[in-house]
């Protein structure tokens, strides 16, 4: 009898304290190591999620490449068996085409541009495409102007590309700027990219300075040149299965904390970018600055590139980043 008498005493607590929550729970694939901005941005995230949610969406991050490359984890999302990632825009641009204008060489002079464009009715717009491709978009951070890096001389003229075997991003829009300036393109992953560099399989690369110390770079390459050839955002992503499986409160908190975050990632990125390249400056790596003159030559060597993705890009959506980048 008193055992019976314990079990309704527990039973009557059950239904007084309310219906128990059920846990969400998550993974996230972060290309960079944890102390890259990339790493930072997505720890700061999964930090605030779990206070907004009162501890009961949980995510875990694995970093460095831990579960494969930009293009497997956002293919993974797709399927559902990844929740999260934060791939470079560039990876989207197999899929939507118009993402393209995003990876525009020479497009942004500064990040007040690059930021107008990303975070008004453009990145919107780019956004609002994802979910018809099983992907769920939450905001833009930064990766960063990317800069030349390579083992044969400074690069401060446009000439000086001619005949480099350079790592270019998994998209076409990148091999074919380097085709423009004269480098001969070699399409590599990230995780991949050390070793190429360490055994010469490519004399150089381009990536933004902050994650060119991130993956230790300057122990393979001898020059930094200050090209500034292209600007990348990533992008954080949730997969559309596990997207419509949240209710209304767990995606707004999803967002929220993308939003919050974004603020934090973007100066974490700006700081490590002027305090990488001293530090690697200060290791034996020779860092060059690329005079104005030069690298306006470097953006009319480049123009064909814009014209070969103009019909992807569409007019409207050109025209609207050009109104964006020139605003005052």
């Amino acid at each position: 009898m008193k055992s019976m008498h314990k079990l309704f005493a527990v039973a009557i607590a059950a239904v007084l304290s309310g219906p128990l929550l059920a846990q969400v729970t998550g993974k996230f694939a972060v290309t960079l190591p944890e102390k890259s901005h990339q790493g930072q941005g997505v720890a700061k995230f999964i930090e605030l999620v779990d206070a907004k949610s009162h501890g009961q969406i949980k995510i875990k991050a694995f970093y460095s490449g831990a579960l494969g490359n930009d293009v497997q984890v956002t293919s993974a999302l797709q399927g559902g068996t990844i929740e999260f990632t934060v791939p470079q825009t560039t990876t989207l641009t197999g899929m939507i085409k118009e993402y393209e204008i995003l990876d525009y060489p020479f497009l942004f002079s500064n990040d007040q541009q690059a930021d107008r464009v990303l975070d008004g009715p453009v990145g919107q717009k780019l956004l609002d495409l994802l979910p018809a491709k099983g992907l769920v978009g939450l905001a833009y951070w930064e990766n960063g102007f990317f800069n030349a890096t390579n083992n044969k001389h400074p690069i401060a003229r446009v000439e000086d590309f001619e005949g480099l075997k350079f790592r270019a991003i998994q998209a076409r829009i990148s091999q074919e700027t380097l085709k423009a300036l004269g480098a001969n393109p070699v399409p590599l992953a990230v995780p991949e990219l050390y070793t190429a560099l360490e055994t010469r399989t490519v004399d150089g690369q381009g990536t933004p300075t902050a994650v060119i110390a991130a993956l230790k770079l300057n122990e393979v390459q001898k020059y930094l040149s200050l090209t500034q050839h292209s600007y990348g955002a990533f992008i954080p992503l949730v997969s559309k299965k596990f997207w419509d499986k949240l209710t209304e409160g767990d995606r707004k908190i999803l967002k929220d904390a993308a939003m919050e975050a974004r603020v934090f990632q973007r100066q974490v990125a700006r700081d490590q970018a002027r305090s990488a390249q001293a530090g690697m400056a200060a290791k034996g790596l020779v860092v060059n600055e690329v005079s104005a003159a030069e690298h306006a030559r470097m953006r009319e060597k480049v123009q064909p590139v814009w014209k070969m993705f103009a019909n992807d890009v569409g007019a409207d959506l050109y025209a609207q980043v050009m109104s964006q980048v020139s605003a005052k």
